[in-house]
């Protein structure tokens, strides 16, 4: 008979496999009641990333489940008697996560996403992150509630309302770029297409007037467009629709509602600060010693309110100088001599201001007439245009 060659097990193996061993979820040889875990996660679609820290010990080796796994290991140290804090990043997987360690029983929080490599290091990795993210919850426990930014999770009500204003938005966007991509094709052959080029009137004549392939290159994008515009209108309305019957002249159905869907609940905010900054439109600020610098806005919070608010500003030099932020300009802003970069600064101001004000009105601290604003009884849609004193010639779309 042969001999059968045995091929020897090296070191390397051999510690390789007592590491992976000891990273398993075995939880047999700890005792955890009355311990407090804390476990950053990393979350992915099919696997999450998992750091865990027990008591004030040091971080333990990252460790990979997959999310049913994961379910049962974080139950195993809440039957064992653990106290258990969780927490990962805000993104595409929404808050069902969340609310699944909340009915367990563990204390999760949804933070904020940040760069969590704060000595500039070059290196990113689930591990990385994961360890970032349980040595800042351990300090966030710990009474130290400037560790992370925690994001308030909404019902599942609110964020369903919350999905139909967003959808308007994307298919908002969508319908720009295929507007864009077609004019974009007509410049490619020497032709400007200006204007809404793909509604029926305009593009029946600029079928005759362009030469054939363009037209064919066109044809596929303006069908497009037609569909998403059906879209946008119908998912508008189903927006505008919820809005009440009274409100500030200039405010505009649509604004409101993407307001109180983005917000949803005023109450959330404690002082005038936190709602500024909220919305991205505070300036920035170098201050040391005796020197400081204020910039350009800092476009922190939340960006798709900023958008709205702006344009609401606008609306609100023309609708509403009796407001008192309108009032508090308006003397610079119809002045000729003021730049149009001033005016948007202006506006900027303004829309800040307001969302501060409507932050007031909406938690009972006062009431829309004390601040100027004009309420009619019977709202009638208002067109939103800028002031005479800062409107430019119509652009070429």
């Amino acid at each position: 008979m042969k001999k059968q060659n045995k091929t020897p097990i090296s070191k390397n193996r051999i510690q390789n496999k007592v590491q992976k061993a000891s990273m398993q979820p075995d939880l047999a040889d700890q005792a955890l009641t009355g311990k407090t875990v804390k476990m950053g996660l990393d979350v992915h679609a099919d696997r999450y990333v998992v750091v865990r820290q027990i008591d004030g010990g040091n971080p333990q080796p990252a460790q990979s489940f997959s999310p049913e796994k994961f379910l049962e290991w974080v139950q195993k140290h809440l039957q064992q008697g653990a106290k258990v804090y969780t927490c990962y990043e805000a993104g595409p997987f929404g808050y069902g996560l969340h609310r699944e360690l909340t009915a367990l029983g563990a204390t999760n929080y949804v933070i904020r996403p940040r760069d969590w490599d704060e000595y500039g290091q070059k290196v990113k990795t689930d591990r990385r992150d994961a360890k970032q993210m349980v040595l800042c919850l351990d300090r966030y426990v710990a009474g130290n509630h400037d560790a992370f930014c925690v994001v308030r999770v909404p019902s599942e009500a609110e964020e369903q309302r919350r999905s139909v204003s967003r959808q308007r938005e994307s298919l908002q966007k969508e319908k720009q770029r295929l507007a864009a991509q077609g004019r974009s094709h007509g410049l490619y052959y020497s032709y400007r297409i200006r204007g809404q080029w793909w509604k029926s009137p305009a593009w029946k004549q600029w079928q005759q007037q362009l030469p054939v392939h363009l037209v064919e290159l066109l044809a596929p994008l303006q069908r497009l467009l037609v569909a998403v515009e059906v879209e946008l209108k119908a998912a508008t309305q189903r927006v505008t629709a919820a809005a009440p019957d009274e409100l500030p002249t200039g405010l505009g159905d649509l604004t409101y509602e993407i307001l109180e869907r983005e917000v949803v609940d005023w109450q959330r905010f404690q002082n005038r600060r936190q709602v500024a900054s909220y919305t991205g439109l505070c300036p920035r600020e170098d201050t040391s010693d005796q020197r400081r610098f204020q910039g350009s806005i800092n476009k922190h919070g939340n960006r798709r309110l900023r958008p709205v608010l702006v344009e609401c500003a606008w609306r609100l030099f023309v609708w509403q100088p009796k407001y008192r932020a309108v009032a508090q300009w308006r003397s610079k802003f119809t002045d000729p001599k003021t730049s149009p970069a001033r005016h948007k600064q202006m506006a900027v101001a303004v829309a800040r201001q307001f969302a501060v004000d409507w932050w007031r009105v909406r938690t009972g601290r006062c009431q829309a007439k004390d601040l100027g604003l004009t309420v009619p009884q019977a709202s009638a849609p208002v067109p939103a245009r800028k002031p005479a004193a800062v409107r430019s010639k119509k652009q070429n779309q």
